[in-house]
């Protein structure tokens, strides 16, 4: 159920509240890491029909405002979470592309940084970690060898130029 907090939330992002948007904000937080697909069925289910185009609209507001995150693994369609202002990442599942999230080790924004910054301000580093959630880890143990840090992992490529 859509909540007096997302209606503040909207309004103090200086988006309009309409059902739709409502209902996508209730739908990514019982959801959770939904595709674009996923929640347009979710959102037709609490409000009746609404276009495609019009949650893709909502969604990019959504993230804009920094209500929602959307995150987009290799391979997969771009997933979406109510989970925002935080620094954390995600496990992906190679079987059945599990999202779940994982708190940073660090704890702020970015965690991560690289070697050479080419100039840009940096405010953001994407993690996200691959292998097999713990329903699909058994189709696989003992056929997939888990990675083992070895010493070339810290060192830096240079850039020809």
């Amino acid at each position: 159920m859509a909540t007096v907090h997302d209606v503040q939330r909207l309004r103090q992002a200086g988006l309009r509240v309409t059902a739709a948007r409502l209902a996508i904000l209730q739908t990514v937080r019982e959801g959770n890491h939904l595709d674009v697909e996923s929640i347009h069925r979710g959102v037709c289910q609490r409000v009746g029909q609404v276009s495609l185009q019009a949650v893709y609209d909502s969604l990019n507001a959504l993230h804009q405002a920094g209500l929602l995150r959307r995150i987009e693994p290799a391979g997969s369609p771009a997933r979406y979470e109510t989970r925002v202002g935080d620094n954390h990442h995600h496990l992906v599942c190679r079987e059945c592309g599990e999202v779940t999230d994982v708190d940073c080790a660090v704890g702020k924004a970015p965690c991560l940084d690289p070697v050479r910054d080419a100039g840009y301000l940096i405010d953001e580093a994407d993690v996200i970690y691959w292998g097999w959630c713990p329903k699909c880890r058994p189709k696989v143990e003992g056929t997939v060898r888990a990675r083992v840090p070895s010493a070339h992992d810290h060192e830096h490529p240079t850039t020809q130029g």
